[in-house]
């Protein structure tokens, strides 16, 4: 990320989507933001702070020719300093969708002073301006790669500042704790009483609780936010595109009662009660080396062993009115221990007596959607280890290592504090600790960390 100076520079990006649209908008943000703005267009109206004017989009008619025409029209809203995302003057251009007209503003833009911004520069100066800490920056992001209304839901309650909240609490109660132990050292031959180790056991047990259960949050919270790929597999003709089919809700996948019509596999993307899963339709699974099969076949069953292998979750079907080959128990064998679901398929015939009862799971049929209601509510049981969802939950690795960071070093002061280590060394803990949790929200994030996490944005956010 280049070097900030807010008080010079003014930066400038398309701020939707690339391609024609209904509507573009070419954003500013900067001290000269205004002024540009105003050689960019003709207004009706005199800018005033939050207001859209109404504007002629102006071009200059040739090189040398000094004549100005309109070619478009635009609403132009002015947010003055410090009342405004960044906390600089930021002017949004939102003219028609043309990516001609948009272009154009924006190099109109650099010409008259501007640069041009890099990904995440307009989140990342609203988080150094101290409008956003970091979680809630990072739920800018989140909120504009949201796939599912959950995770559009997570991402606007972290945004509103879920997640600070719940550390909040648990930092204030950390720092009192490092000043009592600091005014214990620091006044220990006037009348400052020494803490007891007791009293320092029973304040580090009462912050554990409130992290642990943040850190148990992740669970869910990554699932949420990554989703999980699912694979169907089982042999020919059991019916694994049909259900494939029926879990997307439409005709996605060929299905033909020819053995071995899947010859790669097919995927889509669904959300199921929120969660995004990747479901893939695999072909079926025999003996690839086999003589009497084409080579698209094989490679295809070499394709469903890899998706086999990469997969979150497993969904295993099984032929109701066939006995269990040998290449179903070398698949049960090979899911045993794994997240792991295994179907009957076909029930509504006449169910075969070679199927062990030990191994089913549920029973379902592709034809005639029975089941399929409890194959869904499964697969979400398994995808999210039962864990509920609640307000403020850990979405990222990031997170989920600066908490657990936070628990290990409030361990080590624990047992330190046990052990009669002097206070000096428990501090040392606690200060990690403490660092932990800033770290989360930003407060002593390193540069690198800040031009790593913003560089994943899109430019113009």
């Amino acid at each position: 990320m280049a070097e900030q100076n807010p008080a010079t520079n003014t930066i400038a990006a398309i701020s939707t989507p690339p391609g024609r649209g209904g509507i573009g908008i070419v954003r500013l943000s900067g001290p000269q933001a205004a002024s540009i703005a105003a050689q960019l267009v003709s207004l009706r109206q005199p800018l005033e702070h939050a207001r859209a004017r109404l504007a002629d989009v102006l071009d200059v008619a040739g090189a040398g020719a000094g004549r100005t025409g309109r070619i478009d029209q635009a609403l132009v809203t002015w947010f003055a300093a410090p009342n405004s995302y960044t906390a600089e003057d930021v002017v949004e251009i939102a003219a028609h969708g043309s990516p001609v007209v948009l272009e154009l503003l924006l190099r109109r833009s650099l010409d008259l002073g501007a640069r041009l911004a890099e990904p995440g520069e307009f989140t990342q100066r609203a988080f150094l301006a101290g409008r956003l800490d970091l979680t809630q920056a990072e739920a800018v992001r989140d909120l504009i790669e949201a796939q599912t209304l959950t995770q559009v839901r997570q991402a606007a309650s972290q945004m509103g500042g879920a997640l600070s909240r719940r550390v909040q609490p648990v930092k204030q109660a950390l720092v009192e704790l490092i000043a009592l132990l600091e005014a214990g050292i620091d006044f220990a031959e006037d009348d400052v009483d020494v803490t007891p180790a007791d009293e320092i056991a029973r304040r580090i047990g009462e912050l554990t609780p409130a992290l642990a259960a943040l850190a148990a949050s992740f669970a869910r919270g990554r699932i949420v936010h990554d989703g999980l790929t699912l694979a169907i597999v089982g042999r020919p003709n059991v019916g694994k595109s049909s259900l494939f089919n029926r879990l997307v809700e439409r005709e996605r996948a060929i299905v033909t009662a020819t053995p071995g019509t899947t010859r790669d596999t097919v995927t889509e993307r669904i959300s199921l009660d929120g969660i995004p899963l990747e479901l893939v339709d695999t072909a079926g699974l025999r003996e690839s080396l086999r003589e009497d099969l084409e080579e698209a076949e094989q490679l295809g069953i070499i394709r469903s062993r890899e998706a086999l292998a990469d997969a979150a979750l497993v969904l295993v079907v099984l032929d109701a009115t066939q006995p269990l080959n040998d290449e179903e128990h070398r698949l049960l064998a090979a899911v045993e221990g794994r997240p792991a679901i295994i179907v009957l398929n076909k029930c509504d015939l006449t169910p075969s007596a070679h199927i062990a009862p030990e191994l089913l799971i549920l029973h379902t049929s592709a034809l005639t959607g029975e089941g399929i209601p409890e194959l869904r509510e499964r697969i979400l049981a398994l995808a999210t280890g039962g864990a509920a969802s609640e307000p403020g939950m850990l979405t990222s690795l990031r997170h989920h290592q600066a908490i657990t960071t936070a628990l290990a070093a409030l361990g080590d002061a624990a047992t330190a504090n046990g052990s009669a280590i002097p206070h000096e060394m428990i501090l040392l803990d606690l200060y990690r600790a403490l660092w932990a949790l800033d770290s989360l929200t930003g407060q002593t994030t390193s540069d690198d960390i800040l031009n790593l996490i913003f560089s994943t944005f899109c430019i113009g956010k």
